[in-house]
């Protein structure tokens, strides 16, 4: 009984520890969601939860009000980073992800604070070669409303990811906590997240079992240009309305949410090869990521 109780104990205690860097994000009607000083002034909480020109509040852990604006967005990966002024409160005790194993112990919190206890289910929810692969861990534990934006933290009391729900429709998810430091440095040093930018329009599209039989597709779906917005990246590579895209540096884009997962902040301003089918024929491009223009 003492194991358990000691157990329980350490649970708490981690909770405690956490719990004075968690800030309650109201940046949509009703329900706030959840967030967490990452560093001095930049609050990271799920990107979904913050409307575009909404102004946004913070209730810190004191009870205090705070006024804040969004700093950058990543939308692939649902992360938002905010600015705010803030004194007195701690940056919260950032851990290694890459110690986690799955079954580890986890837990997720909430502003109030509030907190849910599970394991780690997957290290990769994406899976090989699939854009923004091990980045996202799934997580067997409940996302109370207004958890999205929280702290994953470990028994000791560090933050090892932000969840989300809005990463999957099937999964509860963290985005990891190096992600989010990686995230967060573009903003200190440009500040903002860059959006990476080809200027397409795609929906889904199956393939056909002879097209993907004679061109040992492994894919069963792809996405097909639908417009391509003149002077972008995307037309700068040569990319025509009717061109099936079915991957890009390597990643296989089986639907149109698979684009914004494999373009992300650090491929701005760099060189990827994309596969295309164009009237059943394989072509590679070569596209420079373009930098999303505010209103694109």
């Amino acid at each position: 009984m003492t194991t358990v109780t000691d157990l329980s104990n350490a649970l708490a205690g981690a909770v405690e520890r956490a719990a004075g860097s968690v800030f309650a994000v109201h940046g949509r009607p009703r329900v706030p969601s959840t967030g967490v000083q990452w560093r001095a002034g930049l609050i990271v909480t799920a990107s979904h939860t913050v409307e575009p020109d909404r102004d946004v509040t913070l209730t810190a852990p004191d009870g205090r009000t705070l006024s804040a604006r969004v700093a950058g967005r990543d939308p692939g990966l649902d992360i938002a980073v905010l600015r705010s002024d803030v004194d007195g409160i701690p940056a919260a005790d950032v851990g290694d992800d890459h110690d986690l194993r799955i079954g580890h112990l986890v837990l997720a919190l909430g502003a109030g604070p509030r907190a849910s206890a599970g394991i780690v289910s997957a290290l990769d929810i994406r899976g090989g070669r699939q854009p923004g692969a091990g980045e996202i861990l799934a997580v067997d534990l409940t996302l109370y409303p207004g958890f999205s934006g929280g702290p994953l933290i470990d028994v000791r009391g560090r933050v090892v990811g932000i969840t989300t729900s809005g990463v999957s429709r099937h999964l509860q998810c963290a985005v990891r906590a190096a992600v989010v430091t990686r995230l967060a440095e573009h903003v200190v040093r440009g500040g903002k997240i860059p959006r990476a930018y080809l200027g397409v329009g795609t929906q889904p599209v199956v393939l056909p079992d002879h097209l993907r039989e004679r061109l040992s597709l492994a894919q069963r779906t792809a996405v097909i240009v639908v417009n391509v917005t003149p002077d972008s990246p995307a037309a700068a590579a040569g990319l025509v309305i009717g061109d099936v895209i079915v991957a890009i540096a390597g990643h296989a884009i089986t639907e149109p949410g698979d684009l914004p997962a494999v373009l992300q902040p650090d491929r701005v301003g760099k060189a990827v090869t994309m596969s295309v089918l164009r009237g059943g024929e394989p072509r590679e491009l070569q596209v420079t990521v373009g930098e999303r223009p505010s209103r694109a």
